[in-house]
């Protein structure tokens, strides 16, 4: 297989991990916006790469469980997120096994909603700036050199508590002379999330024809913060809801799985494949009290790649099929104190915009 081939392969692979986070389950970017820690630099050898990723969505459409409450449109109380995140990526490859990448992830969020502002008038809140970094060390299992036919790189990172998690904005017709205060915005939408977390990924790829791949990536975050000791003021909604007066601080997914097929003869790829990602009702390390929003979403993939010499583009286009709005551990709890079922919602997203440029640095040693 020539490497020209196995790096936009890689590249694709790369794409389906960038644009997680589609709605008010607060999947946040970071965990999707490594756009350099997979890509071919890893194969050429030893080398800096930079990539950027744009990501673009609105999400509105409220689930509970998996049933759509089409009421919120008619009824104009739906809450929008407008999401912008860009992304910038620096890897440092030691050879084409190994390297250690950094991801600094920027958000710009829109949140407009009734119910946060008293629910007499919608109104917007706003928060910006640099989320939570990333630095993961990335090694292929096999010798890229000696196995051409497939392989597969395990990564592992660090997840640090840069982005803001107690971000503010003021909010009308709430507080105590009802006319507005500063609160901080919704979880969805807040920069960070104030823990330190680590991450584990992994990346393979399996030639079946000259032209056709098999690609597939897996990742899990592990959050073992419990919470971060932000309020929510969702016990001033409702006095039930006093066990979601502060923000959780989530283990997060990822899945993914598709076909690559690169056009005979030219710089471009075709792929196409399905991905589920989303927040755990409990995390596997650390409690999980607090405010949250689990669920998931499943999408299908489809996107297209183009590479020449030193440069990649990739644009994707992922879109829902399933959102699942799961009950959260909050949600039983007071299931049990009022011995009324409850069951939260979520704003989702229909489709994501998610762009990927990837450059490799100097020379290198190209095949």
């Amino acid at each position: 297989m020539k490497f020209s081939s196995l790096f936009t392969l890689v590249v694709a692979l790369l794409a389906g991990l960038q644009g997680m986070s589609q709605g008010c389950v607060a999947i946040r970017g970071f965990t999707s916006c490594s756009p350099s820690s997979f890509t071919n630099a890893n194969l050429i050898g030893k080398g800096w790469q930079l990539s950027t990723n744009y990501r673009y969505f609105e999400s509105f459409r409220h689930f509970r469980g998996t049933h759509e409450e089409e009421d919120r449109l008619t009824d104009k109380t739906e809450v929008i997120n407008y999401t912008t995140q860009f992304s910038l990526g620096l890897t440092y490859n030691f050879d084409r096994r190994k390297g250690l990448s950094v991801v600094l992830p920027f958000s710009y969020f829109v949140r407009s909603s009734l119910y946060e502002h008293g629910r007499t008038e919608r109104h917007t809140s706003r928060a910006s700036g640099l989320g939570d970094v990333r630095v993961s060390y990335n090694y292929w299992l096999w010798n890229p050199d000696s196995l051409t036919k497939g392989n597969l790189m395990v990564s592992a990172g660090v997840k640090l508590p840069t982005g803001n998690y107690n971000a503010r904005d003021y909010f009308y017709n709430v507080g105590p002379d009802t006319l507005g205060e500063y609160r901080p915005v919704d979880q969805s939408i807040q920069p960070g999330d104030g823990g330190l977390g680590f991450s584990l990924e992994l990346q393979g790829y399996v030639k079946l024809t000259r032209q056709l791949f098999l690609y597939g990536n897996a990742f899990y975050l592990f959050n073992p913060m419990e919470m971060n000791g932000t309020r929510t003021y969702r016990e001033t909604l409702n006095a039930i809801l006093i066990n979601e007066s502060i923000m959780s601080v989530t283990d997060q997914y990822m899945a993914r799985l598709g076909f690559n097929w690169n056009v005979a003869g030219s710089a471009w790829n075709i792929f196409a494949g399905g991905r589920i990602e989303g927040i755990p009702v409990e995390d596997l390390i650390g409690g999980s009290l607090g405010f949250r929003r689990p669920g998931y979403v499943m999408s299908v993939e489809p996107g297209i790649d183009w590479m020449r010499g030193r440069h990649d583009l990739n644009i994707s286009v992922p879109i829902a099929v399933e959102r699942n709005r799961l009950q959260s551990v909050t949600d039983k709890e007071n299931s049990e104190i009022t011995g009324n079922y409850r069951h939260g919602d979520a704003a989702f997203a229909d489709w994501l915009l998610n762009i990927t440029y990837t450059v490799r640095l100097g020379t290198g040693d190209v095949h």
